[in-house]
């Protein structure tokens, strides 16, 4: 089943990371839990991640912050 078009702004960045965290986040996407590949699953890893700091206080929350 095709998912729906993204309707939120992105912007492309670059990350650096070793073999093995790749190697993870290829693992995990098989799930298709967190994304369909590595850069996709990464993406919702450090987005979940950022909600869990805002939520504890410790980041800062934006203007388009869901929370």
């Amino acid at each position: 089943m095709a998912r729906p078009k993204n309707t939120t702004d992105t912007i492309q960045i670059t990350l650096s990371t070793t073999p093995q965290v790749k190697e993870l986040l290829e693992l995990l996407s098989r799930s298709g839990l967190y994304g369909k590949n590595a850069a996709e699953t990464a993406t919702m890893l450090i987005a979940e991640k950022i909600r869990d700091l805002q939520r504890d206080g410790h980041a800062p929350r934006t203007a388009f912050s869901p929370l």
